[in-house]
């Protein structure tokens, strides 16, 4: 087969073993289109996005246009290059429709999930926060509806119970790179026929909110541990002591019960009950403070039997 030319589209972190692999492999990618630099951290010094960095890296053009819908400089871009094959992966906007249709092969997209489940922007999220115990990749054509493309291939990923949105976004990333790589030369040759997705067993996930991390002690020592692993690193699941905010990064459902946020348990483990079962909490940063263990917290704050969190 030819050297396909490939124009890449990403931004965060989960796209650039895509882009990594695809160069790998020996595909001509022309140019990489990665959302503008943004403000972060503290300083809020201008930075730019994780596929900037490594396309930089491997000495790819890159282009970062502020939008894309009536955008003639990238059309013009586009149309220049005549690209065999458009490669989207976790790029964060709409794409219309001139653009999916300028490639040869058309347009495809990594999508985190296991399509048509977990449409939308945060599948990882939603899919521990559900409980789910396995989710997946799909490699999908691009339409201009959000993630309704046919599905061209996917690979099943278990959830183990130690995962939370960091882990499982890494393995989901590594996977889908692969499995880019693995589809794009059936796809093209004809030999993986995309199937049409079933719309009846869609479902749409939200984009995760700050506020959503808030933890409430009257839900299940379950739903609340599927929160703290969706919610690890970021917004982080939180929830009050002594009216101080303490973020809490990893717990284990247990037996027990009390009043919800109460403390039943404040030695070697500290142990809180909710509005079913218990929840031993491992790991926690105080407001302020470095990442401890509960027995550290329990030592350091004089955490006693009856204390309440989330107060």
């Amino acid at each position: 087969m030819e050297k396909l030319k490939v124009v890449f589209m990403g931004t965060p972190d989960f796209a650039v073993p895509s882009l990594k692999k695809l160069v790998e492999k020996g595909y001509d990618v022309k140019l990489v289109i990665t959302q503008p630099d943004k403000p972060a951290g503290r300083g809020k010094k201008l930075t730019p996005p994780p596929v900037k960095v490594a396309a930089k890296e491997l000495g790819i053009p890159v282009y970062q246009p502020e939008r894309v819908k009536d955008n003639e400089e990238l059309r013009g871009k586009l149309l220049s290059i005549n690209p065999d094959l458009i490669v989207v992966a976790a790029y964060g906007k709409i794409l219309p429709e001139w653009l999916l249709n300028i490639p040869k092969y058309g347009t495809i997209n990594v999508h985190a999930s296991l399509l048509p489940r977990y449409r939308g922007a945060s599948p990882i999220q939603w899919a521990l926060l559900n409980g789910e115990e396995e989710t997946g990749v799909t490699i999908m054509k691009v339409i201009p509806e959000l993630d309704a493309g046919d599905i061209i291939s996917q690979r099943r990923v278990k959830i183990e119970r130690e995962d939370n949105a960091k882990t499982l976004h890494d393995k989901l990333a590594e996977v889908g790179a692969e499995l880019l790589v693995e589809t794009i030369p059936l796809y093209v040759s004809g030999k993986l026929k995309p199937v049409p997705q079933n719309e009846e067993e869609a479902t749409y996930c939200p984009q995760i909110k700050k506020e959503m991390g808030e933890i409430d002690w009257t839900r299940s020592s379950r739903e609340i541990f599927n929160q703290i692993r969706a919610f690890t690193p970021w917004p982080s699941a939180y929830t009050t002591f002594r009216g101080k905010r303490v973020k809490i990064l990893k717990a284990e459902p247990v037996e027990g019960s009390g009043k919800p946020g109460e403390v039943i348990e404040a030695g070697r483990e500290l142990i809180v009950a909710t509005g079913k079962g218990a929840l031993r909490v491992e790991r926690l940063r105080p407001e302020g403070r470095k990442e401890i263990s509960g027995e550290e917290f329990v030592r350091g704050y004089r955490v006693k039997p009856g204390d309440l969190f989330g107060s």
